[in-house]
């Protein structure tokens, strides 16, 4: 780790390194909220070409500003709390390596408290995205995040921003665990066990694993999140979690929990990558030091 004379990582750099990483992966974000919305059966690749020849390729970035302010919340509050608890962690036992339950403590408190402060931004993200899926007369259409914002609390009511809060919160908690903790295995099995470097190529299979563990295992809470958000304002429960759940399972089976598993995988394997990459950057340019997630994460 770098010397004593560099300062510890700014809170709000993991934010901003997502919020890079993001502008290459969205039109696969957008995709996997699109299918998790629709009740269709075709493949994602096939989706995003119909989507693209429908309304032109760059219409698979539309929603851009809503990804880029979801990151801004909650990757920001993501990495930056990880990192803060990790330290006091540190400070706490007294010493220099986290054991793996408290990483993903840790982990898991930093993701819920991250899914609290960046549900707004999610179902602004959600509608946007999924809105390209949806009948014209069925969009909300909102021209960029700040206009959603805005929108849905005139017309709706503030409480339209806690819209899917808990599967929200658990997914959070579920991401966060399962990524730091399998790219941590993953990391120290390459780095002891095949000879490879702390580089660049380590990091990417790292992140294989971590995005394919994240993925599987939050893949439920992802589904029924979105179609929550989703959702525009109904009767009292009319988009409950239990009535949605209820519905998935009669039309669709107990597969539709697994919904959009394919866009979601390929978003999150290049995203994790990209945004260790462009943090590893901006640390460099900075001279900011990366403290508690690297070294949590070392091998």
């Amino acid at each position: 780790m770098a010397g004593g004379n560099k300062q510890k990582e700014p809170f709000w750099l993991g934010g901003a390194a997502a919020s890079m990483a993001v502008c290459f992966t969205h039109p696969l974000d957008q995709t996997k909220y699109r299918m998790q919305v629709i009740r269709s059966r075709e493949s994602m690749f096939r989706a995003m070409y119909r989507f693209a020849a429908r309304d032109g390729v760059f219409s698979l970035w539309s929603g851009l500003s809503a990804s880029i302010f979801r990151q801004t919340t909650y990757s920001t509050a993501r990495f930056g709390l990880y990192n803060y608890f990790a330290q006091r962690a540190k400070q706490w036992t007294g010493k220099e390596k986290l054991t793996t339950a408290m990483t993903i403590s840790c982990a898991g408190l930093a993701g819920g408290m991250a899914g609290l402060v960046g549900n707004p931004a999610e179902v602004v993200l959600v509608r946007m995205c999924a809105d390209g899926a949806k009948n014209i007369s069925e969009r909300f259409a909102y021209s960029n995040a700040i206009e959603g914002l805005y929108r849905i609390g005139r017309e709706e009511g503030l409480g339209a921003f806690t819209r899917g809060i808990s599967a929200n919160v658990v997914r959070s908690v579920l991401m966060n665990v399962g990524q730091i903790a399998t790219y941590s295995t993953a990391k120290r099995i390459l780095l002891q066990k095949t000879g490879m470097k702390d580089d660049i190529k380590t990091h990417a299979v790292a992140s294989l694993f971590a995005g394919t563990a994240a993925t599987t295992i939050c893949a439920p809470a992802d589904v029924l999140k979105s179609r929550i958000q989703s959702a525009a304002a109904s009767g009292p429960g009319a988009n409950s979690l239990l009535r949605i759940v209820q519905t998935g399972l009669r039309e669709e089976g107990a597969i539709f929990l697994m919904k959009g598993w394919t866009p979601a995988w390929l978003r999150l394997t290049p995203n994790t990558v990209l945004t260790f990459v462009f943090m590893e950057q901006l640390r460099q340019l900075t001279q900011w030091q990366f403290a508690a997630p690297v070294e949590t994460m070392k091998a």
